[in-house]
Parts: C-alpha cells; sequence; structure tokens
C-alpha cells in the first residue's frame, strides 16, 4: 500500500512539475514564421500550357437579414502558383496528393543557396557538388530532412518573362522557358544516397526549363519523393536550423495542388 501511495505521489510530482512550465514541452511552433507561398491571384504564374487561376465572385455585400456574407467560386490547374507535385505527375502508381504521408509534408529544412550561380546562368542545374560543398560547411544532409533549393528566382515573382525567361502562352512557348532546376544526376544522387522527405525550390519546375524529359521529376516521383515548386521567402530562411510544414489541398487521386507551406525558424 505505502509503495502504490509512494507512486501515486511521485506521479502527481511529475504532473504538476509540468503544469509549473519547468518541464513543460517545448512549443512546436515557437520561432520566426516564414511564409512560403505565394497567393493566388490574376498574377499568378503557371504553366505555358496550363489554365490560370480564376476566382468567380458570388455574393459580397449585406444580406437582407441585415449581416455581412461574401463567397467566391474558384478553379485553378493542379500546377501552377506555389504547389505540391505528387510522385504519381511523373510516375505511374506512386504517390497521389491525398496519399503522401503526412509526416513526408513536415520536418527539419534544409537550404541551399545557388542564387549567385543562377544569377550568372538562368539555366543552371543544381550539381552533386553543390551538395557536397553545403555538406563541407553544415556537416551531412540530415535523414528526413526537407530539402529547398533556392535560386533567387522567387523574387522575380510574378513578372513571367523574368521568372520563366517568356511571358508567352501555349504549347509553342515551353521551348522558350529558361530557369533553374535540380540535375538529374543531383536527383539520383539524393535518393542514392541520402535519406530526404520532399524537395522544394522556387522556380516552375524541379527540373531546369529547357528540359525535354523531366528526369529529375522521374527519378525523385520512382522513390515517391514529392517536389513542392514556385516557394517564396526562400531569402529568409538559413542553411539549417528550421522546420517545414507543407500541406497542400487533399485532392483525391490529384496529380499535385496548391500548396501553403509555412517555416519556422528557431529564433536562439
Amino acid at each position: 500500500m505505502k509503495r502504490k501511495s509512494g507512486l501515486f505521489v511521485l506521479m502527481a510530482a511529475s504532473a504538476l512539475a509540468l503544469s509549473c512550465g519547468s518541464g513543460a514541452p517545448a512549443d512546436p511552433f515557437a520561432g520566426t514564421l516564414v511564409d512560403l507561398s505565394h497567393a493566388y491571384d490574376e498574377q499568378t504564374v503557371f504553366w505555358p500550357t496550363a489554365e490560370g487561376f480564376k476566382l468567380e465572385k458570388v455574393a459580397e455585400g449585406m444580406t437582407p437579414g441585415g449581416y455581412y456574407y461574401a463567397a467566391n467560386n474558384f478553379s485553378t490547374a493542379e500546377h501552377g502558383g506555389t504547389h505540391l507535385d505528387a510522385p504519381v505527375h511523373f510516375a505511374e502508381g506512386r504517390n497521389t496528393a491525398d496519399r503522401i504521408p503526412l509526416e513526408q509534408l513536415m520536418g527539419a529544412g534544409v537550404l541551399l543557396d545557388v542564387s549567385e550561380k543562377c544569377a550568372r546562368d538562368a539555366d543552371y542545374q543544381v550539381s552533386v557538388e553543390d551538395f557536397a560543398a553545403w555538406e563541407r560547411e553544415h556537416g551531412r544532409l540530415p535523414d528526413g530532412s526537407i530539402l529547398l533549393l533556392r535560386t533567387g528566382f522567387g523574387r522575380r515573382w510574378p513578372d513571367r518573362r523574368a521568372y520563366m525567361g517568356t511571358d508567352e502562352r501555349g504549347a509553342e512557348a515551353v521551348a522558350k522557358l529558361h530557369f533553374p532546376g535540380l540535375h538529374p544526376d543531383a536527383a539520383r544522387w539524393l535518393v542514392g544516397e541520402r535519406r530526404i522527405k520532399a524537395v522544394g525550390l522556387d522556380t516552375p519546375s524541379i527540373d531546369y526549363g529547357q528540359s525535354k524529359l523531366f528526369e529529375s521529376h522521374r527519378v525523385l516521383f520512382e522513390r515517391d519523393v514529392p517536389a513542392f515548386e514556385n516557394l517564396a521567402n526562400l531569402e529568409r530562411l538559413p542553411a539549417r536550423g528550421f522546420h517545414v510544414v507543407a500541406l497542400p489541398m487533399k485532392i483525391r487521386g490529384g496529380s499535385g495542388g496548391p500548396l501553403r507551406a509555412v517555416a519556422i525558424v528557431r529564433n536562439d
């Protein structure tokens, strides 16, 4: 009886210590919040062959009942603005937007900044050597991390010509696209030598603008590694020391969809 009583006292003391804050769980959202998503509007950048974002006003104003009411309809292609590329986008039988595990869409983030190289070459492709240089400075890419690539092109949004290389629309415009991406060899290295949850960047595509075969998409997606495209505000992130939460619209069977992504940067 004394033993049970002593255990009860110990448990009560532990609960009291937690409630008083000395051992309280850390706030998972403590830090600086950085919005990694562009807003959807008439200026949102889409692939030249895709339908853009449309907002149809249904109601806005005072009702006969004396209260204010607003509602809209919207339509959008899956792949435009800040969005998710689900693996099924380029890999048959792989995860659709609604099947990607939640734990794969949030976690510790790392940032590779190649903006200086991309400023000199709009067709730059992030290389294995770029990752080797990052690791020499910051250590091995952590297992289970979300990898973000800063090309600097996010600052050009929403100027389509500056951001994509052309502001023309239609199939003929695709050959005129110029923006950086991830080299297929680097994609193969990431899935073969490292263990990452997802890859994101501040351009319209994981593959660079002049890609014809979309090899980096295919390499990543075959291994069920999704991509986040058209990210914003990557210049506000450090090389490491932040977390990412990237939750897409849950479209059943979707090959992608609009994405609201946030980084939580530690203040220590």
